[in-house]
């Protein structure tokens, strides 16, 4: 369950209103138990004219089910952490035709340093210079249009003017955004894998439909469980837009596979959450170089310096 790839089908939304701290909890609750083939979860800030943010702004959750759910299982799911509000919360059910058309009609292109994501019928607003990345209407929820992979190609942008990665992965691509973003401006191929092997089919559907076919090296396998991405100290780049908890997991994997000059584009977390984060990498000597905010989510850079790695408990 992830931010930039939705159920395949989509027959069931719930949609709550919630605080920033019981976003976060209901993210990483769904993360770890429904099957992220089945089930997908989006939660963004609503717009209140308030420029601080606060675990008691507004915000909006929306779950998406591949299959009508058990609807009174998932309420005593969600009851503990948003209260008896669930019990009058209404499961819409949307058709195919309905979904198909409401994503293309959501699809606006969205621009980020010189890449420009669009659809298929926003062709015409691709500039000469652009780094256009086109994406299925039906497949492209939160593609580019989510503040967590807008954010992570705004910091892609700003690394891009200072140098050019010779090696780079992206560790849970999804509909493969960032890394054929990335492939088309460095003009190299990109290591890019997913522990769902139909985000993987995606990406390489995306691939092929922007006239890439050797832009990236996929993979299917958890984070960087594959002879593909576990090489020591190889990427110069490592982009994980994931969550918060499976980013602090991988803090270890990460840190493994990044070269002495290498730099990790981190997104998929809230704002609470980015402590833990940052906490997570510096045990590995890896320190937050900048950060960024966008509708509430958190993207971090950072860099080797940190305080030294952990040392490992002998047994």
């Amino acid at each position: 369950m992830r931010e930039g790839l939705l159920p395949s089908t989509v027959t069931t939304v719930l949609e709550l209103s919630t605080s920033g701290e019981q976003a976060r909890a209901l993210t990483e609750l769904l993360g770890e138990i429904f099957d992220p083939t089945e089930t997908a979860i989006s939660a963004f800030e609503v717009e209140s004219g308030v420029t601080t943010l606060s675990l008691n702004e507004p915000w909006k959750v929306e779950i998406y089910f591949s299959s009508h759910p058990d609807e009174e299982a998932v309420r005593d799911l969600l009851r503990p952490i948003v209260g008896t509000v669930i019990d009058g919360t209404p499961f819409t059910t949307v058709s195919q035709q309905d979904w198909v058309a409401n994503s293309l009609e959501g699809l606006k292109p969205v621009r980020a340093g010189r890449v420009l994501v669009h659809g298929a019928h926003d062709r015409d607003t691709v500039r000469i210079n652009d780094v256009a990345i086109e994406i299925e209407a039906a497949l492209a929820f939160g593609t580019g249009h989510h503040g967590t992979t807008s954010g992570c190609l705004l910091a892609l942008d700003a690394e891009l003017r200072k140098r050019r990665p010779r090696n780079a992965i992206d560790v849970g691509t999804g509909t493969g955004i960032l890394a054929l973003a990335l492939a088309k401006q460095i003009k190299r191929k990109v290591v890019a894998g997913d522990i769902d092997a139909v985000a993987v089919e995606v990406a390489a559907r995306n691939v092929r439909l922007n006239n890439a076919p050797q832009a990236l090296d996929l993979y299917v396998a958890p984070g960087l469980r594959h002879a593909k991405a576990n090489r020591s100290r190889r990427f110069d780049l490592v982009f994980a837009n994931i969550l918060a908890g499976p980013l602090r997991k991988l803090a270890p994997s990460i840190a493994a596979v990044l070269s002495d000059d290498g730099v990790v584009i981190l997104s998929g977390l809230l704002e609470m959450d980015v402590a833990g984060v940052v906490s997570a990498y510096r045990h590995q000597g890896i320190a937050l170089a900048r950060r960024s905010s966008r509708e509430g989510w958190a993207t971090l850079v950072m860099k080797r310096g940190g305080a030294a790695a952990r040392p490992r408990r002998l047994r």
